[in-house]
């Protein structure tokens, strides 16, 4: 009887990490889940750091960042960047728009075009997103606990489940606030092995008014369409 019972309790044993792992998953989700029944924005400092693998290149970039959602589908975010070149992004409904006052130039894309699947994944990423639209648009795997910048937090793995966007996007990870339920990190990794990582900290979750989320640049800055005529 022992030697019949044996593989049975061999495979309960196995599957008590994968049925642990999978209610930490579900833990997260919950967070997840009741963050986003509230969310309507913050503020807070953001330290974003690109990656070229080809040269083992570190970008850094550092300023605030301004989040607002009027609806569910509906947000609208601002960078300032300060350092250590100035520069305004908005990102809001179609369009993206980068702000270079060394130039007095405006760069404006459109976003239902060559740039939409990269912004609504943007979008979509712990940005009061709740966990059927994560799981909808992803894989969601559990990759643990971890800090960041002083704050206890669970990191989960993202696979895009569009063909398109994992041809350039393969992966992102998501560093979810156990306190809150909110983003304070994400990394988006391109094909080639380079990445950007975007830390937010300072954050205060706040119903932010629409004129916070206006990109403000002199009358006379010239605007430009990029890749408007392809």
């Amino acid at each position: 009887m022992r030697f019949l019972m044996l593989p049975a309790v061999v495979c309960l044993c196995a599957a008590l990490p994968e049925a642990s792992r999978a209610a930490a998953l579900d833990d997260v989700f919950a967070r997840i889940d009741k963050a986003a029944a509230t969310f309507r924005g913050f503020k807070a400092d953001i330290r974003k750091v690109s990656h070229l693998d080809a040269i083992n290149e570190d970008t850094v970039d550092s300023g605030a960042i301004t989040v607002r959602r009027a609806k569910p589908q509906e947000l609208s975010v601002l960078v300032d960047f300060k350092e250590p070149d100035a520069k305004k992004v908005l990102l809001s409904g179609k369009r993206l728009e980068i702000y270079y006052p060394k130039i007095n130039s405006v760069d404006e894309y459109d976003l239902t075009k060559e740039y939409r699947l990269a912004a609504q994944q943007f979008l979509l990423l712990g940005f009061g997103s709740n966990s059927t639209e994560l799981k909808s648009a992803y894989t969601v795997t559990l990759e643990g606990p971890a800090t960041v910048a002083g704050q206890k937090t669970t990191l989960i793995a993202l696979a895009p489940k569009d063909k398109d966007l994992a041809k350039h996007y393969p992966k992102f990870e998501l560093w979810i606030s156990d306190e809150t339920g909110i983003a304070v990190q994400q990394k988006v990794y391109s094909t080639g092995g380079d990445y950007d990582i975007a830390t937010y900290t300072n954050m205060k979750l706040m119903n932010v008014p629409e004129s916070d989320v206006k990109l403000q640049v002199p009358k006379d800055a010239v605007r430009k369409y990029p890749g408007r005529d392809k």
